[in-house]
């Protein structure tokens, strides 16, 4: 069976200051958020090399270069990643990670792919670019 018990003052006190106390902390967190973000730019810089023409060899190492003579100030992600890609199709090859983006070049081995002339390669990192088409044959 269930009884009614009348709220008192010191139950009412306690729960108003319980309320307050959310409220008041709510309203802290929420005006702790800074009040101006700085603002980023995405950055593709274009792959100068391979370009068109270009063949390399299984087994090989090359240097991949990029422009990064314009690059803004305040870059989005400035972690790079290479991946190859043939024909319409970004392949899960990693060729080099974890680099500064803002290097222009870096060394990849030419990886043990079939051979063909429709390779290129996708520059991560604000965003992905890509080389012109080479070949890689064996």
């Amino acid at each position: 069976m269930f009884t009614y018990a009348p709220m008192t003052s010191q139950m009412f006190s306690k729960a108003l200051l319980l309320i307050f106390t959310s409220f008041a902390l709510f309203f802290q967190l929420a005006t702790a958020v800074p009040a101006e973000m700085e603002k980023r730019d995405v950055f593709t810089p274009p792959v100068l090399y391979p370009h068109a023409g270009t063949v390399w060899y299984k087994g090989q190492t090359h240097n991949v270069t990029w422009d990064v003579s314009w690059h803004p100030v305040n870059i989005t992600n400035k972690i790079g990643r290479i991946q190859l890609r043939k024909g319409e199709i970004t392949t899960p090859l990693i060729l080099q990670a974890g680099f500064d983006i803002l290097l222009g070049r870096i060394e990849v081995h030419v990886p043990w792919v079939e051979p063909g002339d429709d390779y290129s390669l996708v520059l991560f990192g604000d965003s992905g670019d890509f080389s012109a088409q080479f070949a890689i044959l064996e």
